[in-house]
């Protein structure tokens, strides 16, 4: 593989993660449970609030984990 294809590869790459991160926050408050699974920390009080997605970002993390590994094995073909 030469330098160019290379390049061409990580660049489809990123520009793939990037569409889907901005899916994410496009329609990331139309998911449901999103942020609101048993585990994460909402604390609310008077004047102000803090939330805390514990268990969100455990789902995320795994989930982007595992769909990082499939691409990665796909493209060393």
């Amino acid at each position: 593989m030469t330098g160019m294809e290379a390049l061409g590869r990580i660049l489809l790459i990123v520009g793939g993660l990037i569409v889907v991160v901005g899916l994410v926050l496009v329609f990331g408050g139309k998911i449901p449970f999103l942020g609101k699974l048993p585990g994460d920390i909402h604390i609310q009080r008077e004047n102000w609030s803090c939330s805390f997605p514990l268990a969100t970002s455990l789902l995320l993390s795994l989930l982007l984990t595992i769909l990082l590994n499939v691409i990665l094995r796909i493209l060393r073909r």
